[in-house]
């Protein structure tokens, strides 16, 4: 019976973990800088909201803060998308 296993990795496929995020991240650097300042900008502005004019607001405040980042993040790219088309 002859062997049929079609499973080794060919030139093209990265072989280790390591490459396989080397090769992730140079696929998608930009997007994933942009997602890195977005997500500092926004944890930093929340919390010095937060601690600076909300101070006596129950900690669910902040998480709720937190979680509205979630739709800002789709929202802010979703118009920034949008703009660039129209321009």
């Amino acid at each position: 019976m002859p062997d049929t296993d079609t499973t080794q990795p060919d030139d093209s496929e990265p072989e280790t973990v390591v490459d396989r995020l080397r090769s992730h991240v140079s696929e998608n650097r930009g997007g994933m800088f942009y997602d890195l300042v977005f997500a500092l900008v926004w944890v930093t502005s929340v919390s010095l909201l937060y601690n600076g004019l909300f101070t006596g607001a129950p900690q669910w405040v902040l998480y709720m803060f937190m979680l509205a980042g979630i739709p800002a993040y789709y929202g802010f790219f979703l118009s920034l998308s949008m703009a660039k088309e129209q321009a």
